[in-house]
């Protein structure tokens, strides 16, 4: 039987985000309880419009410590609004090899109509080839 090599199969569905408007501290905070190193950032239509990481937060931290004092502002002030994506019907050997030529740990996946249906990251990547092969 073969068995499916598609993004969609091993995405991850469940995924914590964060709108343009909240509070960098608290996204910070999230990000920090909740042990994950970034999430999409969504508008009001569930669009996706950035993604946050732990390096876009680590700006925060830079001008913190330049300014000795803290520095707020809203995630859309520190996310990544270039946002490359991947969509879910992609092959994840494909995958694979877009991650190879990335600094990126993880891609947000759209569906066919370009709404966010989930999140891949490169050992969800790993544990779908440990299941092919």
């Amino acid at each position: 039987m073969l068995k499916s090599v598609l993004i969609k199969d091993y995405m991850a569905t469940n995924l914590s985000t964060f709108t343009p408007e909240t509070p960098i501290s608290e996204a910070i905070q999230f990000l920090n309880t909740h042990k994950i190193s970034g999430a999409p950032v969504i508008d009001g239509q569930g669009c996706l419009v950035g993604m946050l990481s732990e390096k876009d937060c680590l700006k925060v931290a830079l001008q913190s410590s330049y300014y000795e004092d803290w520095v707020g502002g809203a995630v859309s002030e520190y996310m990544t609004s270039d946002v490359e994506t991947v969509e879910d019907s992609a092959s994840v050997v494909d995958l694979a090899e877009k991650f190879l030529d990335s600094t990126y740990k993880r891609f947000p996946v759209l569906n066919e109509d370009g709404s966010l249906v989930g999140q891949i990251s490169r050992s969800d990547v790993l544990r779908a080839l440990d299941i092919l092969w």
